[in-house]
Parts: structure tokens; sequence; C-alpha cells
């Protein structure tokens, strides 16, 4: 196998380790604000974040441009910071891959604070409990199988991220080329053997993820 093969699934990987672990933080923070607060707009805010999870991949993918493109400020001072631009650049594939993967994380990570008993949160504030305390101590580990699900079927959803990465990060061969943008171009060329190469690795890895991931709901703590 030359490096040529190596570089999509190497790519991926990352992409979705890193991609997993940033909505991972970000979606405990946000979901643990948005259980324990009630304030205005809170059903707008917790659509938008469900968005990606129903938009077309390409609405996505240009929503990105827009926001992170060369046009808009935001990409105009990471250019500044980084010294040149998010698009199409491994950069691009993490954020494509954290946004549509974070309606799945955020999903469960609500699922999971709203199981835990109001009444034991309660009694460890009167015991004196700082909230962050509460969160690491008492909320982490009594959600654990609904955080792990979702970091679970965030990783595999940002693995298998397509139609926002090549709007937003293209499909550069050995620079932000992935299993799912390789496999199109597989396809394309008519390079049977390649293609099955790459969907086959897509479904052993996505079929071992999701039975860890039915294995945690038939878990019992």
């Amino acid at each position: 196998m030359t490096n040529s093969f190596w570089f999509p699934i190497q790519l991926s990987l990352l992409v979705a380790v890193v991609a997993a672990i940033l909505v991972f933080i970000v979606g405990i923070c946000v979901s643990r604000l948005f259980v324990s607060k009630r304030f205005k707009g809170k059903l707008v805010w917790e659509t938008v974040f469900m968005l990606p999870l129903v938009l077309p991949p390409s609405v996505v993918g240009y929503l990105l441009i827009l926001f992170f493109g060369t046009n808009s400020i935001v990409g105009q001072c990471f250019e500044k910071l980084l010294g040149t631009t998010l698009m199409f650049t491994p950069w691009a594939n993490i954020i494509a891959a954290s946004v549509v993967a974070f309606p799945l994380m955020f999903q469960s990570a609500n699922i999971g604070f709203e199981s835990i008993s109001k009444d034991v949160i309660g009694a460890a504030r009167v015991d004196g409990a700082s909230e962050l305390c509460i969160l690491i101590k008492i909320m982490l580990p009594m959600a654990g199988k609904a955080l792990m699900t979702g970091a679970i079927l965030s990783f595999t959803r940002a693995l298998g991220e397509f139609g926002a990465t090549l709007m937003f990060a293209g499909n550069i061969p050995g620079k932000t080329e992935t299993i799912p943008t390789a496999i199109y171009v597989a396809i394309e060329s008519g390079e049977n053997r390649l293609t099955y190469l790459y969907v086959l690795i897509s479904i052993c890895t996505a079929f071992i993820l999701l039975v860890i991931t039915n294995s945690f709901k038939r878990y019992k703590y």
C-alpha cells in the first residue's frame, strides 16, 4: 500500500478524534448550561444547535464558507493569526466534522443530564458543593453512559463526513483528502479495487463503533 492510500485513512482518523474531543467538551458545557438554566430564546438556540443534523450537507458547507471564508470577519481574523485561510486546510476538515457531529453529542448530553434527579444535585448544593464539583463528581459519572454514547456517535459521524467537508475543505490529495472524499474520487475514476478497500474499512469501523455504542445501552451502572 502506498502513502497516497493511507493518507485519507490517517487524516480521517485524526479529524474524527479531534472533532470528537472538541464536541465532547463543548457539548457537555453547553448542555450543562441548557439543562440547569432557563432563559429567553433557549428553544431557538437548541433548534439552531440541532440544525446540522437535518440540513443538507451542502447547506452546512455553504454556511461554513460564509462564516469562515476569506470575505468574512472571522475568516480574515484567522488569516491574520495563521497566515493562511482556513478553507482547503486540515483545519477546515476538523471544523466541518465538528459542526455536523455536535448535535449528536449535544442531544446525548441533554438526555444524560436530564435523567439525573434534581434532588441529588440539590442535596449536593446544600452540602456546599461548588457547581464544578457537582459537574465532575456527580453529573459526569451519573450521565456517563449517555456521554460515552454521544462521544462514539460523534466520532463515527465525523469519520464519515462528506458533503460539508467537500465544499469547505475540498479534496486535495495529501492535504485534505479523507476516506469519504477518496471513495468519491475512486468511483469517479473507475478504481473499483480502491473503492472496495475504502468502503470495507468504513463499514468495519462503523460496525465496531456501533456495537460498542449498543453495548453501553445494555450496561447498567
